[in-house]
């Protein structure tokens, strides 16, 4: 493991752990040549379906990108980070479970949106505009619409 400060390969292990949701080790090292301490963490390596997009291209599933994409549409809503990282989290380990080797991105749009609408209202309609590529204000508008709808329904 390479030391973040000096790059030096070489470091001793000072405390080791399990992690609170106990999928990881949390290692505490300290370089033996800066002397400064730093964390590493070892995961068992899931395997992650890929993610066939909308126009037939594939990509790895990539955390940080849909952890970016709730960002934006949750920016200045009362939410928690640590929310946000359980979401994708959550939406990570049911791909693994569903046990498959592609998965549409249609699939993690709907999951997403279906965690937002129960979270925060403006949120939802933040994340549907992008990912129902809404055209107008009208589509804006009935979207908007279906949400007083089910909240009359509820």
């Amino acid at each position: 493991m390479k030391c973040p400060f000096c790059e030096n390969p070489e470091d001793k292990v000072i405390d080791s752990r399990t992690s609170k949701e106990g999928n990881a080790i949390r290692r505490r090292r300290e370089c033996l040549k800066c002397g400064k301490r730093f964390t590493s963490y070892e995961r068992v390596e899931d395997v992650v379906p890929m993610v066939v997009k909308k126009d037939g291209r594939r990509e790895p599933f990539d955390m940080d990108k849909l952890k970016a994409g709730l960002l934006i549409s949750c920016k200045k809503r009362p939410i928690e980070t640590e929310k946000l990282d359980g979401i994708v989290e959550n939406i990570e380990k049911r791909l693994i479970g569903l046990g498959v080797k592609e998965v549409q991105s249609s699939w993690i749009g709907e999951e997403i949106m279906s965690v937002l609408k129960d979270l925060d209202k403006v949120a939802y309609v933040r994340f549907a505009s992008v990912y129902r590529q809404f055209k107008d204000i009208n589509d804006l508008m009935d979207e908007v619409k279906v949400l007083f709808e089910n909240k009359d329904k509820k």
